[in-house]
């Protein structure tokens, strides 16, 4: 990461201590006002970042818009994965890898909270019906070994898991070599069967799940995992879901943007400060 956006730009922040200040806030779970507050008050984190001011809280707004645009997340993926490795965290190869999707929340209601409010509705009680059209979504590829994020892909729910497989696949797959790719039942697609086994030379396992016949699949890769999943390691592919429940304990399910590009960025940010702390 360069020092700075131009070399007629101010020099009264580098780069990578606003990007060390916007980890901090989604560590702490904090936002812009907040974490300008708590530097003010916390000298000795200042100094470690080496800031002589605290930043005004749209100093943090407008460096995370320009900070966490999509290629630059890619970089900085290929640095932490470059990282994981020099540390040994990450051999040459990732001998297994696992993808998974999940939703983040871009309310701070629970679900709970609004699925009582709907139940409640439907009881002919007087109460709002509350609940979600669309939510924001992410397809996470891990290491199953370290739990390092590899590949981050952004949607919107409710859709099929399947529209972003080869998307991450491909992501991660030019950061490092992957010797087997786990999924669950959501990819399953005898494309993405083929783009990994028969285009990148990638062992892919993923069961046979669409479809409401009790007759074999019909195409190859399909009918294959249907006869011989439950040989295989396709128990470690819950080594995604433990990456994603890391995610979110640590950090939070929530998204405090309301904007959608914003949304996907602060989503990102999420991903790269689960990959530092792991390092």
């Amino acid at each position: 990461m360069r020092r700075y956006w131009h070399h007629r730009a101010p020099k009264k922040f580098t780069l990578p201590q606003l990007f060390a200040c916007l980890v901090l806030k989604e560590f702490l779970r904090l936002d812009y006002r907040k974490l300008s507050a708590v530097l003010e008050e916390s000298p000795s984190w200042t100094a470690a970042i080496g800031l002589a001011s605290v930043p005004h809280f749209t100093t943090f707004q407008k460096a995370a818009a320009r900070l966490l645009e999509n290629r630059r997340v890619q970089r900085m993926l290929d640095q932490t994965t470059r990282m994981g490795q020099e540390l040994t965290l990450l051999p040459g190869r990732s001998p297994l890898a696992a993808l998974d999707a999940t939703g983040l929340e871009s309310s701070t209601a629970s679900r709970h909270y609004t699925q009582a409010r709907s139940r409640a509705q439907k009881r002919g009680k007087q109460h709002t019906y509350l609940t979600y059209r669309e939510f924001p979504k992410i397809g996470v590829l891990s290491d199953c070994t370290s739990h390092l994020v590899l590949a981050v892909v952004h949607d919107k729910g409710p859709s099929c898991d399947v529209r972003h497989f080869r998307e991450a696949f491909d992501q991660a797959r030019r950061r490092i070599p992957i010797q087997t790719l786990l999924a669950d039942g959501g990819y399953d697609s005898e494309a993405n069967h083929r783009h990994c086994r028969e285009a990148c030379g990638v062992r892919s396992l993923i069961p046979a799940r669409l479809g409401r016949s009790g007759k074999p699949p019909r195409t190859y890769w399909r009918r294959v995992m249907a006869s011989r999943l439950h040989t295989t390691r396709y128990g470690q592919r819950a080594q995604a879901e433990t990456t994603i429940s890391m995610l979110k304990r640590l950090l939070g399910p929530q998204l405090r943007a309301r904007k959608k590009p914003m949304q996907r960025r602060e989503a990102a940010l999420k991903t790269l400060t689960l990959n530092l702390m792991i390092l």
